[in-house]
């Protein structure tokens, strides 16, 4: 009998910060969850950080998943200035980890979508699709942040049970 495990994945951003949990084996989802933390383009960027640093130590301290899996970093040259932000909001997740006593790893989306998908550079909506198929679930999951979410939280499940 496989050992269930319970896995968060985080698709981070500072507007909004998508996560997934989901809980089973390899070879079966007993359950999942998804949202958004979401932050206000009128605040200042310590206090957008300090919101998702709250509201995911809250989503932690009540689901006390095993791993967390965040989207690894990266920045597209054309936009220096959000791989920066990125990063930032990085930094606050994994601390958060941190200061919650989770494993986390980190994993490239192109590695995500590859193994999903089969494609490395499948789509938003391709990812979406593949991650609604391992959770035998009709309706789409909305936004595009929380599917991502759960697509991470799938390949934690893969790899770790």
């Amino acid at each position: 009998m496989q050992r269930s495990l319970k896995v968060i994945g985080i698709d981070p951003g500072l507007a909004s910060t998508g996560f997934g949990i989901v809980q089973g084996s390899s070879s079966q989802i007993r359950d999942y969850s998804f949202g958004t933390i979401r932050t206000s383009k009128t605040e200042g960027l310590p206090s957008r950080l300090h919101h998702i640093f709250s509201e995911l130590c809250s989503v932690l301290n009540s689901e006390k998943p095993d791993l967390m899996v965040i989207e690894d970093i990266f920045s597209l040259k054309q936009y220096p200035k959000s791989g920066i932000s990125l990063g930032k909001v990085c930094g606050v997740v994994l601390l958060t980890c941190y200061e919650c006593g989770i494993t986390v790893m980190e994993i490239p989306v192109k590695e995500v979508k590859r193994v999903l998908t089969g494609n490395g550079n499948a789509n938003k909506g391709q990812l979406e699709k593949a991650v609604r198929h391992f959770l035998k679930r009709d309706t789409p999951i909305t936004p595009s942040h929380a599917s991502d979410a759960i697509a991470l939280a799938l390949i934690g499940l893969f790899r770790h049970v």
